[in-house]
């Protein structure tokens, strides 16, 4: 039996807010999850280079809010709002709904386990050295104040023709412990040797902490 949760899914309901807020009926639930899902792979497509930590959904009557989290909030917006002004118009067109985009910009990327992963995904793409791409990632996290971090990597690293894992930690990681804060992210860097996964643990602090910090 494997051992594996996924730290956000584990505190969901819990200490973590759901990222699609919508009711529906029985028999309407599966193709909302169906269409929730289109849309944020659309959306992390078309802005593949503005660092998208996240995408919240809300959906209402006749009306669907989406929160874009951005490391790089100008990209999202474009020339004079051009490039949001067309996202959204492509996103009626897509759900046959009026579509509202809201911009949330991410201030510290290193804090972002998504964005840590993605670049990494991306020096390995780019054929940098994967253990300085994982020391470095690891060492701009704790720089910024993070409790913990555990950065790990699987697949034919370094071109090797046995795939194996590497790690990296820092700090402490208690995945188990429901009141600290883990944030998780998974990226893939499409090589030519294959597919390497990369996976990415940030402890932020316990959530009483973090509140009274807010």
């Amino acid at each position: 039996m494997g051992q594996k949760i996924h730290p956000f899914g584990f505190r969901v309901g819990i200490t973590e807010l759901h990222r699609s807020n919508w009711i529906a009926s029985p028999r309407e639930y599966g193709t909302l999850v169906a269409n929730d899902y289109k849309l944020r792979k659309f959306l992390k497509e078309r802005f593949r280079s503005a660092a998208i930590e996240r995408i919240h959904l809300e959906r209402k009557a006749d009306r669907i809010t989406v929160t874009l989290h951005s490391g790089r909030p100008g990209v999202v917006i474009g020339k004079r709002g051009a490039e949001i002004d067309a996202t959204t118009k492509t996103l009626e067109d897509l759900t046959g709904l009026k579509v509202k985009v809201n911009i949330v910009e991410v201030r510290k990327p290193d804090l972002s386990a998504q964005l840590v992963a993605e670049n990494v995904a991306d020096q390995l793409e780019r054929r940098g050295s994967f253990r300085r791409a994982v020391k470095r990632g690891a060492e701009n996290v704790m720089r910024e104040g993070a409790l913990g971090c555990k950065i790990k990597i699987s697949g034919r690293l370094g071109g090797h023709e046995i795939a194996r894992s590497e790690e990296e930690r820092a700090g402490s990681v208690p995945l188990s412990t429901l009141s600290v804060k883990i944030d998780y992210g998974y990226a893939i860097a499409r090589t030519t040797y294959g597919v390497i996964g990369v996976r990415v643990w940030i402890n932020h602090g316990r959530y009483s902490d973090l509140n009274s910090e807010g």
